[in-house]
């Protein structure tokens, strides 16, 4: 099976090692037919600390890192 590619952007880079990636993505309604814009929030290990808040990352699934950590950021730009 395929690891999940997701693209967000940073909204925290507090903790050591992870950054919280805000992933936005629009569907149609089934019902109201109506685009639906939904939000969720991953935690994603940052090896270096490299990303800062505001950044445009791609993250990746891999093996948990943590009980909240399950992907992985891939690459990012400004």
């Amino acid at each position: 099976m395929p690891k999940k590619i997701l693209t967000g952007i940073v909204i925290s880079d507090k903790p050591n090692k992870t950054v919280t990636v805000v992933v936005e993505r629009k569907y149609s309604h089934p019902l109201l037919k109506k685009v639906v814009k939904v939000r969720k929030k991953y935690n994603a290990h940052d090896e270096n600390n490299k990303f800062k808040t505001g950044d445009k990352v791609s993250i990746i699934e891999s093996k948990p890192f943590s009980k909240n950590k399950k992907f992985q950021v891939i690459e990012g730009s400004k």
